[in-house]
């Protein structure tokens, strides 16, 4: 009796096992569409959508754009496989007649015995006039604005080389007729769903030069215009789609990573400092503590402080919101310097000032600090006895432009979106997250650190793989939000952060 009931406890015991296993192990969610059709995507936007990486468009890089990643995660789901226009290897940038184009670079790699970026040997195998044929769903086109996407011509190829420029190497290199707009080509393919992120370089440009006029921000007027009729002809047919909205470029590591005050002792002294002690000792006596005296007797003694021997010194910057005090600095340093040199350190120094933390040093300035400036010593070194120029560094007021009219775009983003019914991605919001706490996925952590984040390649602004990976995460989650799709998020461990010198 006692062995039946044994026999009998183990069996209810097998079946409890087997019922609580059951309940358990969750039903796989098939992958489906909801209410969209992946049934043809096409994407529109800038270098973003394209792939650019490590300050270059090449193959590689395009593979894991957010485009293509978005796209694979639509297979599943009834999308087809996204047609790309390659470039042909992965050297970066453009040639014409077997010869890099200058403007056009190689592709930046991390050179460890350097311990900065450097550019990859060799020349692109793609020639700036070489003309793809076919359609192409990602449509993402390196440099291009809001207005670029519905401009004729930014296709034509004899537009590249116009002076200016009023056409794009890229974009003529796919587009269907030298007339044609992006615009065009990517309704000519019927498309029933739709990706939109556009408008970062409305605002890029002008943060990247500075701020000094060369680039300006694109109206808020022109960008609306530019917006709604994009996303009012992607729609017009019943089209679905995701848009997304923009954040503040200047949170980028482009604009975040070289500070204000880089000019310690050992700095100054290359090393050595006893060296920068001594170098810091003849600044103040020659050039910061007259210029201090000067500017105290005109009430503008706070633009320059003496340089300190223990602490990181700020560099001497430009600004022209400044009042211009030329005429009295001139004037102040005739009699020590005669007419000719006063007049020189009376147009320097007229709105010179040392930097602050509410200024941003770019990236690109890192190569030109202490370099040569042009002028005799000892006003030969940029940021450091002589003022870095406004297309060097972003000022407040420069700053504040850019916020400005982010703010402005995102308000007509967002608003057509729910007019039309569109998936919505805060891409503000996530790169907030990676400039502050950065992004948790498993034992990995992202953030908008330059080169050792993950998130951003070595030009500071435009993702790794995986920071696009990111992206199309970002997508996918709205796009499951909004249509009751399913589709799979990437692991995002899967991707990596930056290229070798050699990809294979």
């Amino acid at each position: 009796m006692i062995k039946n009931f044994k026999w009998l406890l183990l069996v209810s015991l097998s079946f409890a096992a087997c019922n609580d296993n059951d309940e358990d192990v969750a039903a796989e969610v098939p992958v489906t569409p909801g209410s969209a059709s992946f049934a043809k995507y096409v994407a529109l936007g800038d270098s973003f959508a394209a792939g650019y990486s490590d300050g270059a468009l090449f193959k590689k890089a395009q593979e894991t754009s957010y485009v293509n990643i978005l796209a694979q995660q639509f297979m599943p789901a009834g999308g087809t496989a996204v047609t790309t226009p390659f470039m042909v290897d992965n050297i970066g940038g453009f040639s014409n007649g077997g010869v890099q184009i200058p403007q056009f670079a190689t592709r930046l790699y991390f050179d460890a015995k350097t311990k900065s970026p450097i550019n990859v040997t060799g020349i692109s195998g793609t020639p700036i006039t070489a003309h793809l044929s076919g359609q192409f769903s990602n449509m993402g086109v390196p440099g291009a604005k809001s207005y670029h996407l519905i401009a004729p011509g930014y296709g034509n190829i004899a537009g590249v080389f116009a002076s200016p420029a009023t056409a794009s190497p890229y974009f003529s290199r796919f587009s269907s007729s030298p007339t044609t707009t992006v615009l065009a080509d990517a309704l000519a393919q019927s498309p029933t769903f739709f990706s939109l992120f556009i408008g970062g370089n409305d605002v890029l440009g002008f943060a990247t030069t500075g701020g000094d006029g060369t680039d300006p921000i694109t109206p808020t007027a022109t960008f609306d215009f530019a917006y709604n009729t994009l996303v009012t002809n992607l729609t017009a047919k019943g089209a679905k789609g995701v848009v997304a909205n923009l954040p503040y470029i200047t949170t980028l590591p482009h604009f975040t990573t070289v500070p204000y005050n880089p000019l310690t002792s050992s700095v100054l002294g290359l090393g050595n400092v006893a060296a920068g002690e001594a170098a810091i000792a003849a600044l103040n006596a020659q050039l910061y503590g007259p210029l201090k005296q000067a500017l105290t007797a005109f009430n503008a003694g706070d633009r320059i402080n003496l340089l300190s021997a223990t602490a990181a010194n700020p560099l001497l910057i430009s600004d022209e919101n400044l009042p211009n005090l030329s005429a009295q600095l001139t004037a102040a340093f005739t009699p020590s310097l005669g007419a000719a040199k006063a007049a020189v350190y009376g147009q320097v120094f007229g709105q010179a000032r040392q930097a602050t933390k509410a200024d941003l040093v770019l990236l690109s300035t890192k190569a030109v600090i202490a370099g040569a400036s042009g002028y005799p010593a000892p006003l030969d070194k940029f940021g450091v006895t002589f003022p870095l120029l406004d297309k060097h560094i972003l000022v407040p007021s420069e700053i504040e432009a850019v916020r400005v009219a982010t703010d402005a775009y995102n308000v007509t983003i967002a608003a057509i979106a729910e007019a039309k019914g569109l998936a919505f991605v805060d891409t503000k919001k996530a790169m907030d997250q990676l400039a502050s706490a950065g992004v948790r996925f498993g034992n990995y952590q992202m953030t908008a650190s330059y080169a050792t984040g993950g998130a951003f390649s070595l030009d500071g602004v435009h993702p790794t793989p995986r920071g696009y990976a990111f992206i199309a995460n970002l997508f996918i989650n709205s796009i499951n939000a909004k249509y009751g799709a399913t589709l799979r998020n990437v692991d995002l461990a899967q991707y990596q952060t930056l290229f070798p010198a050699t990809i294979q």
